[in-house]
């Protein structure tokens, strides 16, 4: 089946850092490498939201639990975000359902060592969210070597996704490393009036 684009007068583009909430017809699109997406819905009260994050750190131990680190912290910020603006629109917590995508390895980042690299926390973390808060996933596309574009109908729930170029990847990680470098002076700064709600 042949795949036509939205309209751009629907479109909603999310950029890094990002997220929309709608309960009207809406495409939410956004480019994503190392980064997550989570497309969430409440098909019972009409509303949807996407959002996109990068965490903080390029690399983590394995050894650590995912939600001890900042990246835990700024998951969990991201992740409220979205949902707490969902339930403003009348989404209810337990109804809530997912769709996940991006964790892309799109640097080599050499050896087999005691460390996740970004994309792989990424991956953990949603999951382990996800899991922890009972909200089912429907489907998921993460990980591999790609960048992806992905478009989110807010009407159908249906989310259509594109690979990248391997030749765009060297762009896409200059783009995440300038929003993961700018998120981690932006906390330090910011560190001392940060509250998180769980």
């Amino acid at each position: 089946m042949k795949y036509t684009p939205p309209p751009v007068s629907q479109r909603i583009i999310i950029k890094p850092g990002d997220h929309f909430v709608a309960s009207d017809t809406r495409v939410l699109q956004t480019l994503l490498g190392s980064c997550v997406a989570a497309c969430l819905y409440d098909d019972a009260a009409g509303v949807s939201g996407m959002n996109h994050f990068l965490l903080a750190n390029k690399r983590y131990s394995k050894a650590l639990e995912v939600n001890v680190t900042d990246a835990g912290r700024y998951g969990i910020h991201a992740m409220e975000l979205l949902i707490n603006d969902m339930l403003k629109k009348g989404a209810q917590r337990q109804r809530l359902r997912a769709k996940i995508f991006g964790g892309s390895t799109i640097v080599n980042t050499g050896g087999n060592d005691n460390f996740f690299c970004v994309g792989e926390v990424n991956i953990r973390f949603i999951r382990e969210f996800l899991h922890t808060e009972g909200i089912p996933v429907i489907s998921e596309d993460l990980g591999g070597k790609l960048g992806r574009v992905i478009q989110f109908h807010t009407d159908t729930h249906a989310v259509y996704r594109r690979f990248i170029a391997q030749t765009a990847a060297g762009e896409l990680e200059k783009t995440e490393h300038q929003y993961w470098q700018h998120e981690v002076e932006r906390a330090v700064l910011e560190a001392p009036t940060v509250v998180l709600f769980k």
